[in-house]
C-alpha cells in the first residue's frame, strides 16, 4: 500500500473529471455544446470560477473549444489538432535540451525511411503526378531560401501522404515546422540546394519504379549524408548544428 498524506484536490479538478466522464461516455458527443456555465454551476453546486477553470483546462488539452459568447463545445479530434497540442512544448524542448535535436533527427530518419518504402509500394499515377509536381516546384525556387524550405517540406510531406496513412504527413509536417529555424541555416549553406535536389531526384526515381528497398535506402542516404555535410559546412563558422533537408 502507498503511504503518505492524501492530497486534497482543487474543486475545478473534480468538475473537470465529471465533464470528462460525460464526454467520454458519449453523453455529450464530439461537435456538441456542453451545458451553459450557469447550468453546470447549478448541477454541481459550485461557483463560476471552478467551472471556468475546468473548461479552460479541457481547452488546453484540446478536448473542448471555447468561443466568446458561446457555450463550450466538445472538439472534433483530428490528427492535426492532437499534434498541435504538443507543438510549443516540442519547440521549447529543442531550445532547452541540447540532446533533443539529435533524438528528433533519429526519429525523423526512422519515420521517413519507412514512409519512403511505403510510398514505393503504394504509389499510383495520381500520387506520382503530385510528387513530380512537388519536385518541379522545388527545383524552381532555389533562389529563395524561404521558398526552398517550403518546397522541401512539401516534397517530404507528399511522400508521407503516399504511404496511405493520414497520420504520417501530419506528424512529419509538425516535425519540420518545429525544426524550421534549423532549416533556414541549412538552405543557406553553400551547395546545399544542389545536393538536396539531386538526392530528391533519386528518391523519386526509386518510388516511381516501385523499388521499396531502393526508396528507403535513397531516403536514408539523403538524410544521413546531408546531416554530415551540413555539420562540416556550418561548424567552422561556429553556428549551431543543422538538420538535413
Amino acid at each position: 500500500m502507498s503511504s503518505g498524506p492524501i492530497q486534497r484536490r482543487k474543486l475545478y479538478q473534480e468538475v473537470q473529471d465529471r465533464l470528462l466522464e460525460r464526454i467520454r461516455s458519449g453523453e455529450v458527443p464530439s461537435g456538441e455544446q456542453l451545458p451553459s456555465e450557469r447550468d453546470l454551476m447549478d448541477e454541481y453546486q459550485v461557483g463560476r470560477p471552478a467551472i471556468r477553470e475546468a473548461l479552460q483546462a479541457l481547452e488546453r488539452s484540446g478536448i473542448v473549444s471555447i468561443s466568446h459568447g458561446e457555450r463550450a463545445r466538445v472538439a472534433v479530434p483530428t490528427a492535426e489538432s492532437l499534434v498541435e497540442q504538443i507543438a510549443s512544448g516540442a519547440q521549447h524542448l529543442l531550445r532547452s535540451d541540447p540532446n533533443s535535436l539529435e533524438h528528433l533527427k533519429e526519429v525523423r530518419v526512422f519515420l521517413e525511411c519507412g514512409m519512403a518504402r511505403m510510398a514505393a509500394e503504394r504509389s499510383d499515377p495520381a500520387s506520382m503526378k503530385l510528387l513530380r509536381q512537388r519536385l518541379d516546384e522545388h527545383h524552381r525556387v532555389t533562389d529563395s531560401p524561404q521558398h526552398f524550405v517550403e518546397g522541401d517540406m512539401g516534397f517530404h510531406t507528399q511522400i508521407a501522404a503516399m504511404s496511405g496513412n493520414p497520420i504520417f504527413p501530419v506528424i512529419l509536417e509538425a516535425m519540420l515546422r518545429w525544426l524550421g529555424e534549423y532549416y533556414q541555416s541549412l538552405v543557406r549553406a553553400p551547395g546545399a540546394e544542389a545536393l538536396t535536389l539531386a538526392e530528391h531526384d533519386r528518391i523519386v526515381q526509386a518510388i516511381e519504379s516501385h523499388d521499396a528497398q531502393g526508396a528507403e535506402q535513397a531516403m536514408r542516404e539523403h538524410l544521413m549524408r546531408a546531416n554530415a555535410l551540413y555539420q562540416r559546412l556550418v561548424r567552422p563558422e561556429g553556428e549551431a548544428e543543422t538538420l538535413a533537408s
